[in-house]
C-alpha cells in the first residue's frame, strides 16, 4: 500500500498510514481557504479528507475508518516490537 498525502502546496509518498496521517494533520492548519483541503489517497483512491466545512476530517467509503483504525493499530504494534528488539 502506497499512501500520497496532498494539499494545495504539499504532496509526499508514505508506506505506513501512521505517518500519513500524522503528516496530514501537520498540514491542516495551513489550510485556511474555504476550497483548501488536506487529503490522502490510498493506491490512488480517496481515503481520507479535512476541510474547512467539516469539523473532523471525514473517511471516504464504506468501511473504511474501520479498516484503517485496524491498520493504525497493526502497525503501531509493530513499531513497538521493532523497540523492544533494539532494546535487547
Amino acid at each position: 500500500m502506497v499512501f500520497k498525502v496532498t494539499s494545495p502546496k504539499f504532496e509526499q509518498e508514505f508506506e505506513r498510514w501512521t505517518d500519513a496521517l500524522e503528516q496530514a494533520k501537520e498540514l491542516v492548519p495551513d489550510c485556511k481557504g474555504i476550497f483548501q483541503e488536506v487529503r490522502i489517497l490510498e493506491d490512488g483512491e480517496l481515503v481520507w479528507v479535512k476541510d474547512r466545512f467539516h469539523r473532523y476530517p471525514q473517511f471516504m467509503g464504506p468501511g473504511t475508518y474501520n479498516r484503517l483504525a485496524r491498520l493504525f493499530l497493526q502497525e503501531d504494534m509493530e513499531a513497538e516490537q521493532v523497540k523492544q528488539d533494539d532494546a535487547s
